[in-house]
């Protein structure tokens, strides 16, 4: 089968190499569609040795069962789904209460990321992984895998604080923000304020339920502080789909007293924390700060939900397997509006 794979650290091509066949519990997957994500180019940028080689990228997995291995109950062929990408070791405290994501044994790996992933025609993966997605075309489940789940787990982090008439600041309409925006406007009844530098991402926003938009610049919090108001006040929840130094710093800038900053993009900047009382603090007083990491098998079971009801719909563009490359390439350029969705 065809497989577009890591050969060695920062090198991805398609190979051919034999279809798997499923062990023991596990099911082989026809792959319908696989997005693609920013994780995996911090997979390709990773030091030798961080990952395996080679390894089959894509862990955002949408397709149809073809075949089970022994043990297998409840799946058969033509059965539609989508993949949890997440393995944990099942026994830790974080696995038996059903927050794999939170495993305290096995580093951070899973589908795509420590054993194959979707960028090829077929791939296997623990029954246990597997969700059904109904009539939902698969090139909208696969996303919501990852760039639904990811943004969906962190607003759950913060519903206590996302009450009616709040404010919830999302920066960066990309892949996850665009769906962190539909999620809120579907689940909530906060005001969404949404953040970015490039127009067309914007004018996403809008069309999905962001009320208000600000340009990404150098005024940006003065213009976020416009519409929530001057400190101590401000937003109750900010979303950082970013995570790099600018936008670190808008969220600190414009999070409230007593508000939830939630750090989902993982794009290696650094948060000052220092605690003083002679001079502003670097976060204000009572803020929490958290690192969502993807999400729970119960929560992307409400995602796929969400997206079957329509409440829940990735802006994609599609590419054929051979082009997956390319698709990386305008993924690193910033020039992927929504979700790239690869199409075996």
């Amino acid at each position: 089968m065809r497989a577009v794979r890591m050969t060695a650290p920062g090198v991805l091509e398609q190979v051919e190499v034999p279809t798997p066949t499923p062990g023991p519990g596990e099911v082989l997957v026809r792959v319908g569609a696989v997005g693609a994500c920013h994780s995996d180019l911090h997979i390709l940028d990773a030091a030798p040795g961080v990952f395996p080689t080679p390894l089959t990228l894509g862990h955002e997995i949408a397709g149809t069962v073809d075949a089970v291995g022994d043990g297998v109950t409840g799946w058969s062929g033509g059965d539609r789904a989508a993949v949890y990408g997440i393995i944990g070791c099942g026994t830790c405290r974080g696995c038996l209460h059903g927050r794999e994501n939170q495993c305290r044994t096995v580093p951070v790996g899973g589908v795509g990321l420590s054993r194959d992933g979707g960028l090829a025609e077929y791939v296997t993966v623990p029954a246990s992984r597997l969700l059904p997605v109904g009539d939902l075309e698969l090139t909208q489940a696969a996303p919501l895998t990852d760039a639904g789940l990811t943004p969906y787990h962190a607003i759950e982090l913060a519903r206590p604080a996302l009450r009616p008439g709040t404010t919830c600041v999302v920066i960066g309409i990309g892949g996850l923000g665009h769906m962190a925006v539909q999620i809120l406007a579907a689940t909530t009844a906060v005001r969404i304020i949404a953040v970015d530098s490039d127009v067309a991402a914007l004018d996403l926003a809008t069309r999905v339920g962001a009320h208000h938009v600000v340009p990404a610049g150098p005024d940006t919090v003065d213009r976020i502080r416009e519409l929530v108001g001057p400190a101590p006040d401000g937003a109750d929840v900010v979303v950082d789909c970013v995570g790099v130094d600018a936008t670190l710093a808008t969220a600190r800038g414009v999070v409230a007293t007593g508000g939830r900053l939630l750090l989902v993009g993982l794009g290696g900047g650094t948060l000052p924390v220092r605690p003083v009382a002679d001079e502003p603090p670097t976060v204000p007083f009572e803020t929490s700060v958290e690192v969502p990491f993807w999400g729970t098998r119960a929560e992307l079971q409400e995602v796929i939900a969400l997206g079957r009801a329509g409440l829940l719909t990735a802006d994609v563009q599609t590419f054929p397997l051979e082009h997956a490359p390319e698709a990386y390439r305008l993924l690193r350029a910033g020039e992927i509006h929504g979700r790239a969705v690869i199409v075996p």
